[in-house]
């Protein structure tokens, strides 16, 4: 499994949106200019994450983007599936069940739904907010004497 540009763009634009939630909407511009990301490029993502009622949006002056829900609401996982359609580590698992002319004799398939499961608990055990939270535990803890 790899994540592609696509879905790790997406996390950072919403991480982005989560440590601005309290600013309103936040114009992509400002987005692409502190993540170092190209504004086409989110303009890219704008629509899977509009689609999925992940994010508000405002038009005009003072327009812009903000999260729909709190920070917490939001999983990696549920992020990554949006954006990758799906997060399996190889292709018998996209879909369930598993449509494989072998997977009656699959010697490897529970080897596979074993990381599988690991991958998708870990992805859906962490939440914009803990990655929020995460940030500034290390911001506190970097300190020089």
């Amino acid at each position: 499994m790899k994540i592609s540009t696509k879905g790790r763009y997406a996390l950072r634009m919403l991480i982005d949106l989560a440590e601005h939630q309290n600013d309103g909407f936040i114009a992509l511009k400002d987005i692409a200019e502190r993540q170092g990301i190209s504004k086409k490029y989110l303009e890219q993502i704008i629509p899977v994450l509009n689609r999925s009622d992940v994010l508000n949006a405002n038009r005009g002056y003072q327009g812009g983007y903000k999260l729909a829900k709190s920070p917490d609401k939001y999983t990696v996982g549920a992020i990554l599936r949006l954006t990758e359609g799906s997060i399996a580590p190889v292709a018998c698992l996209d879909h369930e069940p598993v449509d494989c002319p072998k997977r009656e004799d699959c010697i490897t398939l529970p080897l596979w739904k074993g990381l599988n499961k690991v991958i998708t608990d870990y992805l859906d055990s962490v939440t914009l907010q803990d990655l929020l939270d995460n940030q500034k535990d290390m911001v506190a803890n970097d300190y020089v004497i």
